[in-house]
């Protein structure tokens, strides 16, 4: 099916140095070098649409005034959101930034305006007399193929300005230009190209109801006979998005699955799909699934555990995940320096559309996350929460992508925490599990309150005996109970029957 196409633009790490730029939780050194990178790219890609949308002093969205209308947050359910049985549209409604779809949305409102995008009236016009170039010399291109040449070389033409609109930032015209193109086109490859492209334009403006719709249309293209690459490309791409909508069970699976085949370096970084993947994994999956897929997944852990690339690449041909530390079933925390994470799956590979290099990934230390994975399945819960803390603080609140469920996620890892402790117990006593997570017995007790209330863990708190007493389900007993809860459902439903017929049988007579 040939190349894929488009794949340049948007240039979703602008996306990400917008949000930098806004987020109240980033320190002034990043700020000022998000800047400068925002600036950079606006005078060099010639964004004026993107600097409108961004700047202008009544309406841009790094302005108080621009980003006032907040939207309102749905009704959401604090208990477990692993979404089964929920069809994607309704795992929409557990993002408030759907509402309202905005670069910015995720923040809800809450920006930080000390390092602003000022408003250049006079770059302002600049910018677009070039865009209006430009647009002009594609038109005059396009006229010259509608006259002496054929359909593909038109179709070519106006792909160009397609992804000329998408280079600059303006949303609404790339998507119309691109939904043009998608009708005209009719090679299978192509069409699925344009619908990632749109895709990413979604991602780029946080329009999650665009992304979920295109991603559904581009999966019926793949499935119609989509080649390899571009069906490895859609499970990133499916995998990112759920991740946005806080549906990690559905999430792990395509992400984790890309990692062995990522070559979709225009959606993000290889590290960044790395990370996604770790965390989707950690929260979402049963803890066999969890040591296998993750914890000694070689790709992970050639990224996580590598101080040298020879280290990477036995991790990656599977030796790492073999030894003697997974054959004793005793994992100690990998040793991680900051660094630039290496796509082991392209080293070595031509492909100038797919390969990154490593300069281009960005450094990060690793360390939280790994002491994460490995302190949860050893049991080493006071590391565990050390390190859930750093991770929060240092990927969570950092990244446009995580931002908005930062506090689901922190709340269902220390849930899944103590559920792995609590079940291999029938009675743990209130001091001895607050000495194993590091925290005090006030705190512990407060923070399972909600989980016990709402279900989520089986156990009672006896403070006057300072213990928590797990309440085993299943067995007979379990089955008795359930009994009961569906007959009494049962009863009142045909409760209801019964008056709604009775007062039928009263209008007849």
């Amino acid at each position: 099916m040939g190349e894929p196409q488009y794949l340049r633009y948007p240039l979703l790490p602008l996306a990400q140095s917008v949000f930098t730029l806004a987020s109240p939780y980033t320190d002034k050194a990043a700020k000022h070098q998000s800047l400068e990178t925002l600036q950079n790219a606006i005078r060099e890609n010639k964004m004026a649409p993107l600097y409108h949308y961004l700047s202008h002093p009544q309406t841009g969205k790094l302005n108080a005034s621009g980003e006032g209308g907040s939207s309102q947050s749905p009704v959401s359910s604090k208990a477990s959101t692993a979404g089964k049985g929920q069809s994607p549209f309704q795992l929409l409604r557990r993002t408030s930034s759907i509402n309202a779809p905005s670069i910015l949305g995720v923040l809800g409102g809450k920006t930080d305006s000390s390092v602003g995008l000022p408003w250049d009236e006079a770059l302002y016009k600049e910018l677009e007399e070039e865009n209006e170039k430009e647009l002009a010399a594609i038109q005059k291109e396009e006229d010259e193929a509608v006259e002496k040449s054929g359909e593909t070389e038109i179709a070519s033409v106006q792909g160009k300005r397609a992804e000329y609109y998408a280079k600059i930032g303006d949303k609404e015209k790339s998507l119309a230009e691109f939904e043009k193109l998608l009708e005209k086109t009719h090679i299978l490859g192509t069409r699925i190209d344009i619908v990632l492209a749109i895709i990413r334009i979604g991602l780029f403006f946080d329009d999650k109801v665009l992304v979920k719709k295109s991603i559904d249309r581009a999966q019926q293209l793949v499935e119609s006979g989509g080649d390899w690459d571009r069906r490895n490309r859609l499970k990133s791409y499916t995998g990112l998005h759920l991740l946005t909508i806080r549906a990690h069970n559905l999430a792990a699976v395509p992400l984790l699955d890309s990692l062995s085949t990522f070559t979709s370096t225009e959606l993000c970084p290889y590290s960044s799909i790395v990370v996604y993947a770790t965390l989707a994994g950690a929260v979402a999956l049963p803890r066999r699934d969890f040591k296998t897929k993750v914890v000694d997944a070689p790709e992970i852990r050639a990224v996580f555990g590598s101080a040298s690339t020879e280290d990477r690449l036995a991790a990656l041909s599977g030796s790492v995940s073999a030894g003697p530390g997974a054959e004793s079933g005793v994992d100690t925390p990998p040793v991680s320096k900051p660094g630039a994470a290496v796509n082991l799956t392209t080293l070595g590979t031509a492909s100038s559309s797919s390969a990154p290099a490593v300069s281009d990934e960005p450094e990060i230390d690793f360390t939280p996350l790994a002491t994460l994975i490995s302190s949860l399945y050893a049991g080493n819960y006071a590391s565990f929460f050390k390190a859930l803390a750093t991770v929060e603080s240092d990927f969570l609140s950092r990244d446009r992508y995580l931002y908005e469920h930062k506090a689901w996620y922190v709340r269902e890892m220390r849930l899944k925490a103590y559920s792995q402790l609590l079940q291999s117990y029938r009675v743990v006593g209130l001091e001895s599990m607050a000495q194993s997570f590091g925290v005090s017995v006030e705190w512990l007790d407060r923070d399972l309150a909600p989980f016990i209330a709402g279900r989520r863990l089986n156990c009672v708190i006896d403070r006057v005996k300072g213990i928590i007493e797990t309440q085993r389900g299943g067995g007979k007993d379990g089955q008795y109970n359930d009994v009961v809860k569906q007959g009494d459902q049962l009863i009142t439903k045909l409760q209801k029957y019964g008056q709604v017929v009775r007062l039928r049988g009263s209008e007849r007579s």
